[in-house]
């Protein structure tokens, strides 16, 4: 069990990046979502270890992580948002190096790197160096080497940030298999990774949490405020400025745009039934309006 308890990040200069946070995290997946600058890297770090909140109780099997955090690290896989690698070494190489720096033997190591680097679609490239690799293989060797030691908690920080679609959807699933018995903790702004992978959603903005639920849970903060209408062109700018756009998609004969919006909105306007990216846009869209008034004074 990994615990937060009324968690603060300051950073200097006064910029508060996590404000009062509590989070209980058991074996499941719980996936993160917020807008960028909500402050989700910065509580990713908090977990892993990497910083130190501020204020605040980190409890991990109910021990002090951030007086004593080498029981959560040595049960910990973490990806960060931005993943150095050192472009001389192949990726078998790197990974060899992060599996010593665990304590792993040479031969649970070999064995475990040829699992991963299957489990990510680089057994070929493997002997090659990670120099000239893409962003995207590069970022599987990343969650290769999160991997490394079979944590028993994963943090994944943007994991799918330059996967293709296959890639992207391996990895969902991967990480939905390893939620089974594990703690996941999966930050995103895209909708779609925790959609078809999370069974319990967070949203944060400006450092807070503003929701924690299921999917259907969350769906219902859209129900009855999410329409359809087809517009032309020319009035696209105006529609834009009147609502929260979730959606648009230009045909032959028009724009079809999906907006949120208490009321009907035009007179033609249907009523659709909401998806999590709507409900999302539920949630934050009057949360940051308020931070933004905040700012303004």
């Amino acid at each position: 069990m990994l615990e937060l308890i009324d968690v603060d990040k300051v950073y200097k200069g006064g910029k508060r990046a996590v404000d009062g946070m509590t989070l209980r995290l058991e074996p499941g997946m719980l996936g993160l979502l917020g807008p960028n600058g909500a402050g989700k890297s910065s509580l990713m770090r908090i977990v892993a270890t990497v910083t130190r909140p501020t204020s605040g109780k980190v409890l991990f099997d109910g021990g002090d992580v951030v007086a004593r955090p080498d029981a959560l690290r040595r049960a910990l896989g973490y990806l960060p948002q931005d993943f150095g690698v050192y472009p001389n070494l192949s990726a078998r190489e790197f990974l060899s190096y992060l599996a010593a720096a665990k304590g792993m033997s040479a031969r649970s190591a070999r064995s475990r790197i040829d699992e991963l680097l299957e489990l990510v679609n680089l057994t070929e490239a493997g002997r090659r160096p990670l120099g000239g690799y893409s962003g995207g293989m590069l970022r599987r060797v990343g969650i290769a080497q999160a991997l490394l030691g079979d944590p028993r908690v994963i943090v994944v920080d943007e994991p799918t940030a330059g996967l293709d679609p296959e890639e992207r959807v391996r990895f969902r699933n991967l990480l939905s298999r390893l939620a089974v018995d594990r703690v996941v903790l999966l930050s995103t702004h895209i909708v779609s990774d925790v959609e078809s992978a999370a069974s319990d959603i967070a949203v944060m903005v400006a450092g807070r949490l503003l929701r924690r639920g299921s999917p259907e849970e969350l769906l219902r903060e859209a129900d009855g405020r999410v329409w359809e209408v087809m517009v032309g062109p020319a009035a696209v700018a105006e529609v834009q400025a009147r609502y929260v756009i979730s959606r648009m998609v230009r045909t032959a004969t028009g724009v079809r745009i999906r907006l949120l919006s208490e009321r009907r909105p035009y007179p033609e306007a249907a009523l659709v039934t909401p998806d999590l990216e709507d409900a999302y846009l539920a949630l934050i869209g009057p949360a940051r309006r308020r931070v933004d008034r905040v700012i303004l004074r």
